[in-house]
């Protein structure tokens, strides 16, 4: 086998954060759920943002987050996801090739528009979410890159990507194609919600051998295993996959390896700020180090270290120097 060239290709879904300051009452004027993230079609999508004042926009999507962390890290990555033909699709890629990820999935001619989370962010700094999932649900099989695939060390896929048919059928064929090659596919389940949709494939996919690498937190541990005791959970799940990593917020995150049992716990920061994306950096430092052939006490550590800038600050992306922080908490 190869030695491979790239070392974590992803698929998850594209999505460009608009974030701008408004009113309490433009919250009132569109009825929105104050604080909270509501999914909303391209119509609502189009009023929305053209309602927005001066915005910032900053490429997101659970995925890209881990992979922008791994780059910020130094590490060499690719990315699989479906932007539409339009402005934010350039945002999006212009963005992405920026942290130094590889992309090159053709941009999607037509509607619907380029996903998008409008974040309304008020005078007491209340953020406010409106997600349309947009072009990012259309992902083909056909729009795979078999050969990055193929010339990855590790594919790693996003759980959210799972619930829309196209790239649900996308990435059944990325496995194949990372398993065809010898390579590993590490999975992470995103969400609780996304376990009730699916957690039979999930299920299925875990028995077979076809994942690698598991990645959950605490909540969706439960989910999948039905055992609401993490403990429990933990040993019924671990034999079944390879390596198992279970984040427990501040309770810091639990790995499963060769019967092994691996603990940390979180990195202490003066104040959370904004967990979005904790889950995404914890990712993005741990394949880091597994990639790098850290041990899994190490890659845990780096997860740790990842998680803790990006919930001390606003926003889902790296805004310290990972590399510094890295080299200042292990030498």
């Amino acid at each position: 086998m190869s030695k491979p060239s790239i070392q974590v290709i992803a698929i998850g879904n594209a999505i460009v954060d608009v974030m701008a300051p408004c009113g309490d009452d433009l919250i009132e004027r569109f009825g929105m759920v104050r604080g909270g993230m509501t999914l909303i079609d391209t119509a609502r999508a189009h009023e929305l943002y053209d309602a927005m004042g001066p915005a910032r926009e900053i490429s997101g999507g659970s995925a890209a987050n881990t992979l922008a962390g791994m780059a910020a890290l130094g590490g060499k990555c690719a990315f699989i996801g479906q932007v539409a033909d339009d402005q934010l699709g350039e945002v999006f890629a212009h963005d992405i090739r920026a942290g130094g990820i590889q992309f090159d999935t053709p941009a999607r001619a037509g509607d619907p528009p380029t996903a998008r989370c409008l974040i309304f962010v008020t005078p007491d700094g209340q953020r406010t979410m409106n997600t349309f999932l947009g072009a990012s649900q259309f992902l083909p099989p056909l729009a795979l890159d078999e050969a990055a695939i193929a010339d990855a060390e590790v594919l790693y896929l996003e759980g959210y990507l799972w619930d829309p048919e196209e790239p649900r059928a996308a990435m059944r064929r990325a496995i194949a194609a990372a398993k065809g090659a010898g390579r590993k596919v590490a999975f992470t389940l995103s969400d609780a919600f996304v376990i009730e949709r699916h957690g039979a494939d999930f299920r299925a996919m875990i028995e077979t051998g076809e994942i690698d690498i598991l990645f959950a937190n605490h909540v969706e541990l439960a989910s999948l295993t039905g055992h609401d005791d993490f403990d429990t959970g933990l040993v019924a799940l671990a034999p079944k996959v390879p390596l198992l990593v279970v984040t427990r917020s501040e309770k810091g995150a639990v790995a499963m390896h060769g019967g092994e049992r691996f603990e940390v716990p979180a990195e202490p920061i003066a104040q959370v700020v904004d967990t979005t994306g904790a889950g995404d950096l914890f990712a993005a430092g741990f394949l880091h180090g597994h990639v790098n052939g850290h041990p899994v006490d190490q890659c845990l550590t780096l997860g740790a270290i990842c998680a803790a800038e990006v919930i001390s600050h606003y926003g889902a992306r790296p805004e310290a120097d990972l590399k510094a922080l890295v080299a200042a908490r292990l030498g």
